[in-house]
């Protein structure tokens, strides 16, 4: 396998390197997150190894540029510093897995053997039908240009919605998505939270289906 290390520090970049072609694999090596958006652009990897203390663009805005530009290899960020933020920080930059170091260099095989497996399946950090753009991170909604408030529950059939666009989904497969087991079947709170959106985003977007349930436009 092929795989990307972007990591500035010397001697550990010669670590990793060493320690992939010990295992067969090819590992290309870059200092800088603006030469790593190029290289991914170039070239197919079937994982990138990303340290977060980059010089110049950090690792968290070189993974947000790995997304934005349509590459989904998966990728597995390393730092030094083990606070919960940074992880999360990391993960909803795009990052598929993290690692603290120091660490073991047989984990760290382990990890990008793992996370290969997976491939570059299409994984955006942020939901986009039409105008719509749903951020799960921050739990925030904007149509166009404009910021929709929405409570809790209209937020997760929202993020039901938009993760199966131009699907027809049943109530029942939207209570389990956005409820729990507290709800019986025969509930109409999704008919209710649908007008809710339709009055907040438009009613033309989420389609009833006569008999079969409702759809977000695509």
């Amino acid at each position: 396998m092929r795989f990307l290390v972007v990591e500035d520090e010397p001697k550990m970049a010669a670590l990793l390197r060493r320690g992939l072609a010990e295992q067969g694999h090819a590992a290309d090596v870059t200092a800088e997150g603006e030469e790593a958006v190029w290289l991914v652009e170039a070239h197919e990897y079937d994982a990138i190894v990303l340290d977060v203390m980059l010089p110049g663009m950090g690792g968290f805005e070189t993974c947000r540029r790995f997304r934005t530009a349509g590459v989904w290899t998966p990728v597995l960020m390393l730092t030094a510093r083990d606070g919960v933020e940074d992880r999360v920080a990391g993960l909803d930059a795009g990052a598929d897995d993290y690692l603290t170091k120091p660490f073991s260099l047989a984990e760290l095989l382990a990890r990008l053997r793992a996370l290969a497996r997976r491939g570059g399946v299409e994984r955006p950090t942020e939901l986009v039908v039409g105008e719509l753009r749903l951020d799960p991170a921050s739990r925030r909604v904007w149509r166009g240009e404009d910021e929709v408030q929405l409570s809790p529950k209209e937020f997760a059939l929202l993020e039901t919605f938009m993760r199966r666009p131009g699907q027809v989904l049943s109530r029942v497969q939207l209570l389990e998505h956005a409820w729990d087991f507290a709800y019986e079947n025969r509930s109409n709170v999704v008919d209710v939270y649908v007008r809710y959106l339709r009055q907040k985003l438009g009613a033309d977007r989420f389609e009833t289906v006569r008999g079969a349930g409702y759809r977000l436009a695509a």
